[in-house]
């Protein structure tokens, strides 16, 4: 797989501290630039960046996968196995209410992989996910 570049992404927080320290603290994401109304942050390689926004209202909507309730629209980043591995277990020792909790699809099939799903305090759907052979990252 070649090197991508990063992305940048920038999602409406209704409270700029307290998401600031989720995604610095919680998620572990290296702060950057910022301003009385912005954030920047290194989200694993990508460039994310929180911009305050009173009364910011998420429309919830999902779409069902799995027989899971997932929420659109969301984001995130594919990691591998052990990363993963080691991301859900911090959040579930930080008390993260999970959309869905970490669970494995595709079981034996191709495309296997590692889910779960979260918000941010501003009410953003996360989704993080790890293949068990990356190079299917595209596969049908």
């Amino acid at each position: 797989m070649s090197l991508l570049n990063p992305f940048h992404l920038a999602i409406p927080v209704n409270n700029l501290e307290v998401c600031r320290l989720f995604y610095r603290e919680v998620l572990g994401c290296k702060e950057g630039r910022s301003s009385d109304i912005w954030v920047d942050f290194n989200f694993f390689g990508h460039q994310l960046v929180i911009h305050y926004k009173e009364n910011n209202s998420v429309e919830l909507n999902t779409n069902p996968v799995d027989g899971k309730n997932v929420p659109v629209p969301h984001f995130g980043v594919v990691l591998n196995m052990e990363d993963f591995n080691l991301l859900s277990e911090k959040l579930k020792n930080k008390n993260i209410n999970f959309i869905i909790e970490p669970y494995i699809r595709f079981e034996g099939l191709i495309g296997e992989q590692a889910t779960m799903f979260f918000y941010d305090p501003s009410g953003n759907a996360l989704e993080f996910k790890a293949f068990k052979n990356i190079d299917q990252l595209f596969e049908k």
